[in-house]
């Protein structure tokens, strides 16, 4: 006889943070864990299943997330850098917060892990392909219709002929989703349906209600079952809370930086004024302390002008 799973209640204060599954600091404590290697590799292959790609039986994640090297104070990324059974390379992670920049960030990422496969004395024919898998958790690419929409490199003239197969990235557009831009989670594969559903309600709905949704999938339950002792963990729920908070003052910063920047190229003319509105805050962020890679995101300056300012 099947044992019956215990509903769980947990209950917060409500002026307490939300912590949701799309949360990067969750994401990446449970990807990183040994022991979820399987359920890593079971989301990786519900992405690969749903584009009708063969599945990996291995995912070892090279870059294991440590709680004692994490600051909330700079702008760490929190990926997943994952190798499979034959060589290839998979970068996983969470994106919520949309910025200017965002698909070049994206780009330079995945340049990073596929130039990072070379060692001294290697060979290009030692390359292997790299496949992004990017949750995004805010609208992003509005012509397009498709809940997984995946890039890769295809000749104009005919988009049969395809330059590599060494590079893919692939979306999972929640952000879309929620405001109903998009097609139902429905035309996707089964097993990507409770991922996807899991990332969606995990943090609202109840574990009988979350076993109905993934229709009982073992391993998206069990990503369920850790989620919970994310939220319960103190040590874990005050990084995400500080996380969160510091991410928030940037985004004000940025704005008022914004706004300082456009009253400065009306006085000035527009583009004048606005290189100096960026370089006169990208020299008070300095000031602040901020990372010059934080800075560079937010300004768009490049960071050896940036380290000029000290």
């Amino acid at each position: 006889m099947k044992k019956k799973r215990r509903t769980r209640a947990i209950d917060f204060d409500e002026n307490d943070l939300l912590i949701k599954p799309t949360s990067d600091l969750f994401t990446a404590v449970l990807w990183s864990a040994p022991k979820n290697e399987p359920l890593l590799r079971n989301f990786i292959n519900a992405v690969l299943v749903d584009c009708r790609q063969p599945t990996i039986q291995e995912a070892t994640v090279l870059n294991r997330f440590s709680i004692k090297e994490f600051s909330v104070d700079r702008q760490q990324i929190l990926d997943v850098r994952v190798r499979n059974e034959w060589g290839g390379h998979y970068n996983v992670e969470v994106q919520t917060v949309p910025h200017s920049h965002f698909c070049n960030r994206m780009l330079l990422q995945w340049s990073d892990v596929y130039s990072s496969q070379l060692r001294i004395g290697d060979g290009f024919a030692d390359l292997r392909p790299v496949k992004s898998i990017i949750l995004t958790d805010f609208p992003i690419f509005p012509a397009l219709q498709t809940l997984h929409t995946v890039f890769d490199i295809r000749a104009q003239e005919n988009p049969e002929v395809r330059l590599t197969d060494h590079f893919e990235m692939h979306f999972l557009r929640l952000g879309d989703l929620r405001k109903r831009q998009l097609a139902g989670l429905n035309t996707l594969y089964n097993g990507l349906q409770h991922w996807l559903n899991f990332f969606m309600f995990g943090a609202t709905v109840s574990e009988d209600k979350m076993i109905q949704l993934t229709e009982s999938n073992p391993a998206v339950l069990a990503a369920y079952e850790e989620f919970h002792r994310f939220k319960l963990n103190p040590d874990l729920r005050d990084l995400e809370r500080r996380r969160r908070r510091y991410h928030e003052d940037l985004r004000i910063y940025m704005s008022a930086a914004k706004a300082d920047g456009k009253a400065e190229g009306k006085a000035e003319g527009k583009a004048e004024g606005r290189a100096e509105g960026m370089l006169e805050i990208a020299r008070q962020m300095r000031q602040d302390g901020l990372d010059p890679k934080v800075i560079a995101k937010y300004t768009g300056l490049s960071q050896a002008k940036i380290k000029r300012l000290d």
